[in-house]
């Protein structure tokens, strides 16, 4: 008779809150204890109710004994029974008095209430994002941890949330309800028809702050952001190297895995990958490779031409490219070709002059993030690579790699046109513009071409004055450091008459 009436004769003490039986308000004051004693037996995960370690035992076992009479899809629980039985008959008794809007349970109510007053109290201790619902943090934390509890029963494909597994099996069955009606497209969920129809209008709502880049979504400005922050909340649980991306943490993680998918087999045991190579070629001639790739056993991708094995199919189809020559990614403006599209990426970058990487300790701006961290490295002066034959260290890897060719005098990169060797692969591709006679570099201020990029910088030291290398001595300055050396020369000379000391 309660439930009728209304009555709730049941306070908590704490809080105020009232129940309508005394076993409620026993559950309630667990919440301000935060006491969970009933403890999962598979995981260590522990709950406040029985209840709901009942409801979660379920999830290891698979059991979902309540079904639909109407739609036969089975749930694991009766609530989620009865939440599902109101899309069928439409009802939603739960409206917001606010904005009148109308819900079909009431804990999606309440979950909308918070969208008036703008709260979000569920902080992530990882990144110090927050969200509204709690729901919402434990997704997004599984991102951190790269956890993927949730699994398709048709490709094996798994996620980390139980949302994002219901969109993707809706690519199975190819249900695409949702349609734009301006090209007549078909989408699965009714986000991505709300921001397919903003490539129709242009529009790009959201502006970066720090360097007014717009974008047309929320989510494009977020990871934007953290280019200007140096953010990067996606952390390696083994090694604690941490990335600005999702995708660069998943990639990293296949280092620590037993499979090591980027290592050159030449003597390993791996199973030979299924190539067919059709070869249309003269003796003499160049040829292209066309390849049907198939994976290996234990799921690697070979290379047939050096035995190199890759975790993914995109990544062998782009290896081979170097041996192919193949170059299909063009710059519209100067025509240069590149291998990967991400190359061409931040290739386009020179052009347009876009530095978006900024250094937080002297302001200086630069095109790649690469680029930045190693000139990060001129604040700290740290020098962690050491040479062992001559004791001289060096702050990047790959320098001290430059660095050891002159003492074992190995020049492995050979032009193909006049045999010409170098001891690094950008001496090499310098080269090549001799006989090309390619001069790709413009100047802005008058017209001017150059083959080298550095040959450009200095040429522009001419339009803006700038003169960087100065006189100790005299005071001097000078635009080009060869300039500088020279006139050295005058003050050498004059020591050598006088005999006093120059400051160089």
């Amino acid at each position: 008779m309660k439930a009728h009436s209304g009555e709730k004769p049941y306070q908590c003490n704490q809080c105020g809150k009232t129940f309508l039986q005394s076993s409620h308000l026993k559950s309630h004051l667990i919440t301000h204890t935060g006491e969970k004693p009933h403890i999962c037996s598979l995981c260590g995960k522990a709950f406040t109710l029985k209840s709901n370690l009942t409801k979660h035992i379920s999830r290891h076992t698979l059991e979902k004994p309540y079904q639909c009479r109407q739609c036969n899809k089975v749930f694991s629980d009766n609530s989620g029974l009865g939440t599902h039985l109101k899309t069928h008959s439409r009802e939603k008794p739960y409206q917001c008095s606010q904005c009148e809007k109308t819900f079909s349970t009431s804990s999606n109510l309440a979950s909308h209430l918070i969208t008036h007053t703008g709260e979000k109290p569920y902080l992530c201790s990882l990144c110090g994002k927050t969200f509204t619902l709690k729901s919402n943090l434990t997704k997004h934390i599984q991102r951190h941890t790269v956890e993927k509890p949730y699994h398709c029963s048709q490709c094996n494909k798994v996620f980390s949330d139980n949302s994002g597994l219901n969109t993707h099996l809706e690519t199975h069955f190819r249900e695409k309800p949702y349609q734009c009606s301006q090209c007549e497209k078909a989408f699965s969920t009714s986000s991505n028809l709300a921001s397919h129809l903003i490539t129709h209008t242009g529009e790009k709502p959201y502006l970066c702050s720090i360097c007014c880049k717009a974008f047309t979504l929320k989510s494009n400005l977020t990871k934007h952001i953290r280019i200007h922050t140096g953010v990067k909340p996606y952390k390696c649980n083994k090694c604690d190297k941490s990335f600005t991306y999702n995708k660069g943490l998943v990639s990293h993680m296949m280092i620590h895995t037993v499979e090591e998918p980027y290592q050159c087999n030449q003597e390993s045991n791996l199973a030979e990958p299924e190539v067919e190579v059709n070869e249309d070629h003269n003796d003499g001639e160049n040829y292209n490779l066309e390849l049907q790739i198939k994976p290996t056993n234990n799921k690697t991708f070979a290379c047939s031409q050096c035995d190199k094995t890759y975790s993914q199919k995109n990544q062998l189809i782009i290896h081979m490219r170097i041996h192919t020559g193949e170059k299909p990614y063009q710059c519209s403006q100067c025509n240069k070709a590149f291998s990967d599209n991400s190359v061409l990426r931040t290739h386009l970058k020179t052009h347009s002059g876009e530095k978006p990487y900024l250094c937080n300790q002297c302001g200086k701006t630069f095109s790649q993030s690469s680029h930045l961290g190693t000139h990060l490295l001129t604040h700290t002066g740290e020098k962690p690579h050491l040479c062992s034959l001559c004791d001289r260290a060096f702050a990047l890897k790959s320098n001290l790699t430059k660095h050891l060719s002159r003492h074992t005098g190995e020049k492995p990169y050979q032009c193909s046109q006049c045999n010409k060797a170098f001891s690094e692969n950008s001496g090499l591709r310098s080269h090549l513009i001799t006989h090309t006679g390619e001069k790709p570099y413009q100047c802005k201020f008058c017209g001017n071409t150059f083959s080298r990029s550095h040959h450009l910088k200095k040429h522009l030291k001419i339009h803006t004055g700038e003169k960087p290398h100065r006189c100790r001595q005299c005071g001097k300055a000078f635009s080009q450091s060869i300039s500088l050396k020279k006139h050295l020369k005058i003050h050498t000379a004059e020591w050598a008459e006088t005999g006093d000391q120059v400051a160089i």
